[in-house]
């Protein structure tokens, strides 16, 4: 075995460059079986982070549905959902299934027939450019139409509300032929007929509440002329959140409700009545709603449940309604996306483990057995080069317990001189209302392959936990969030583990916040990197997308009673209590959180001559898809932290920081993609796509740096 080489912590040479980590990967978004075939939509950085729909037949071959010029994704919430559906071809034509999408250039929905490469238009044109937007599709009880969410933008509004859509293209010149099933709610989701047509199921909530605060579960009668009576809430309420209603039967729904304290399934009667647990466990059986569509269990032929469920791991069983007995399924996964569907006995899904990259499967729940139809990558790495992921918890403040995933560095060819202790980046997920699972992720193993370790930490106020746990952060974001973050480091300091005097933090959106929250709040970290993250509130509350309009309202307090709150808890307001680097990485296309919020707070570092870059990223949105993109990023990030921590990273661009009042060089702003600061794209590595890691089926988050 040849001798292992003796460098720094940090500058270990790896085989995992930024471009290994862009190359290849793909997220599968969502997945279904469609007869005796799979299909699913993927997002590939490598075509501009376009997402296709790709049909995988009984055979095993498979095929791009989608023609190269088109894109399937839609607007809808800013985060998007579930956009496509496969639906028989009408009579007279060729046989097989056709392709019903929302398109992301205009927002319409087009049918794609089998054979033709040029889509028909099923709705009109909206009265401004993406103005109406479709998610959430499922076909009518007569198969002639698509019944789905329609977001409606106009007059400084936002609407939604359940529409009909003929598949027959007669609605494309028609705005009026597209027909309103319900709506009477600020949000809707998971329109679900009854099999026998005579009901429509749909969960439904308003500002300020976000789906998982609050939610209802409506059952109205359908008559036959499809017009839609008058609707009872049957489920769910201000304090109860309901997820994913699926028809048990004419007079008898499943749904996900957290009436217990976690998402549990309960057996709902149509006509209004207690509901019946199926299942009761301190488990998760559900998630936040952040996209429309999500589904984490699906209906068996002979009425038995295809489930996922856990808490910092998850797995997938058989449950039988009837005795509430759960099996689950022995399958070397540790984590289920949320895109289930089931045909006869067999489940398709996105899984993935500490040990393998999330991968398209189809499991026969019969026997077990599992076939892997589609990775998110080829990991062609050294499995040496990986990190071996621990599962723990730490100690927080006041008692409370922090769930966090530890990724230390790993290289077969290098160690570190006798005596140093690694530096360490705490990775903070969005949300704040999500998590982040232990996974083989390959943007991860690009700082541990170089001597950096990793931490992830799941907050007070992440998912997974019950809603107990969830709510640790109502009223406290940018307090909690702040502390388990550190108490997360701090506990890796303690156990000899990491060197406290290199601490380093990153998220990306609510993860940015907490990123900015503790640079500016305590002396903890040495570094920090916002990717696309807030600064201030005022602006912000009144700049961001309709969706997430009353969130902070949960989060920090109500406005204007609340006003000063929420100018005391910004980062913005803190920055001359900031003493440490900052890069900051900005979409300026991004509807979620505006370029402004990094703005000002690099105005704000130049003023107060804190160093710092500022990268701004032409064509990115909410969430990095571009391979470009990815990989000027992650070569930035590096560069960043070698330049704080002392070790010089091999063949990495070096990443110029500014120092400076307003006027000097570096003005915030004008830095373009992956170019104006150094040119960190520019390396002998440049120019592959984007990971996608962790996000592999969560919506919005399918890239190396995960959106939210």
């Amino acid at each position: 075995m040849p001798e292992r080489m003796v460098a720094p912590y940090g500058a270990w040479p790896s085989p995992i460059s930024a471009t290994e980590v862009a190359r290849g990967g793909v997220a599968v978004q969502s997945a279904a079986p469609v007869g005796e075939e799979v299909w699913w939509s993927e997002q590939r950085p490598q075509e501009g982070g376009r997402v296709v729909v790709v049909r995988r037949d009984a055979a095993g071959g498979t095929v791009d549905v989608l023609p190269p010029s088109w894109n399937a994704r839609t607007r809808v919430h800013e985060y998007g959902g579930l956009c496509w559906l496969a639906v028989p071809t009408p009579a007279g034509r060729a046989p097989g299934h056709a392709l019903v999408f929302a398109a992301w250039a205009d927002q319409r929905l087009y049918r794609l027939d089998p054979g033709s490469d040029a889509p028909t238009p099923l709705t009109p044109q909206p009265p401004e450019p993406a103005a109406w937007r479709y998610a959430d599709l499922v076909p009518s009880p007569d198969g002639g139409e698509v019944w789905c969410v329609r977001e409606a933008h106009g007059d400084g509004r936002v609407r939604r509300a359940l529409v009909a859509v003929p598949l027959d293209g007669s609605a494309a010149d028609d705005p009026a032929a597209v027909r309103e099933l319900a709506g009477g709610s600020d949000f809707l989701g998971y329109p679900r007929p009854s099999p026998d047509g005579r009901q429509l199921a749909w969960v439904a909530w308003d500002h300020p509440r976000m789906p998982w605060d609050g939610s209802e579960l409506r059952v109205a009668p359908l008559g036959p002329d499809g017009v839609v009576g008058q609707a009872r809430a049957v489920l769910g309420g201000p304090a109860e959140s309901v997820f994913q209603p699926e028809w048990a039967g004419p007079e008898h729904l499943y749904a996900v409700s957290d009436r217990s304290g976690w998402w549990n399934l309960y057996r709902v009667p149509a006509a209004g009545g207690e509901p019946e647990p199926l299942c009761p466990r301190e488990e998760e059986f559900g998630e936040p709603l952040w996209g429309l569509g999500m589904t984490r269990y699906a209906v068996l032929d002979g009425g038995r449940l295809a489930v996922t469920h856990g808490t910092h791991t998850q797995a997938l069983g058989v449950l039988d309604p009837v005795s509430g007995e759960l099996a689950d399924l022995d399958l070397p996964f540790t984590y289920w996306a949320a895109t289930v569907r089931a045909s006869g006995r067999s489940v398709v899904g996105v899984a993935g483990s500490p040990a393998t990259a999330p991968v398209l499967v189809r499991v026969d729940t019969a026997t077990g057995a599992a076939q892997r139809l589609r990775s998110s990558r080829d990991v062609t790495i050294d499995r040496a080069y990986l990190p071996d992921v621990r599962s723990v918890t730490v100690p927080g403040p006041g008692g409370r317990r922090v769930h966090v995933h530890v990724y230390p560095p790993a290289n077969p060819d290098a160690v570190a001189p006798h005596g140093e202790l690694p530096p360490y980046v705490a990775f903070v997920h969005g949300g704040p209302t999500s998590r982040s699972p232990a996974l083989l992720s390959m943007d991860r193993a690009y700082f541990t392959s170089r001597g950096i370790g990793v931490v992830d930490v799941n907050y007070g106020g992440s998912a997974g936990y019950g809603r107990a746990y969830r709510e640790q952060l109502r009223g406290q974001w940018g307090v909690v969030d702040v502390e388990d973050c550190v108490a997360a480091v701090r506990a890796l300091v303690e156990a000899g583990e990491a060197d406290g005097a290199r601490l380093a933090i990153r998220g990306a959106s609510a993860g940015g916040w907490t990123t900015l929250a503790a640079l500016t709040g305590t002396d903890v970290f040495a570094a920090g990197t916002s990717y696309y993250g807030v600064a201030e509130l005022l602006r912000f509350a009144q700049d961001t997308h309709d969706f997430e309009s009353r969130y902070l309202d949960g989060l920090i307090g109500v406005l204007p009673a609340d006003r000063d709150r929420y100018v005391e808890r910004a980062p913005l307001s803190h920055v001359d209590e900031l003493s440490c680097p900052v890069l900051l990485l900005q979409g300026l296309e991004d509807k979620v959180v505006p370029p402004c919020q990094a703005e000002l707070f690099a105005a704000a570092l130049a003023r107060n001559r804190i160093p710092y870059a500022y990268l701004a990223f032409p064509g990115e949105q909410h969430g990095f898809r571009r391979a470009e993109t990815v990989v000027a990023s992650l070569e930035a990030e590096l560069s960043f932290y070698g330049q704080v921590f002392g070790f010089v990273p091999p063949g990495i661009p070096v990443l110029p920081l500014v120092t400076g009042e307003p006027g000097e060089s570096g003005e915030p702003g004008e830095s373009s993609e992956a170019g104006a600061a150094g040119e960190p794209g520019e390396s002998a590595e440049a120019g592959a796509a984007g990971e996608s890691g962790a996000a592999v089926g969560q919506p919005g988050e399918a890239n190396a740096v995960s959106s939210r």
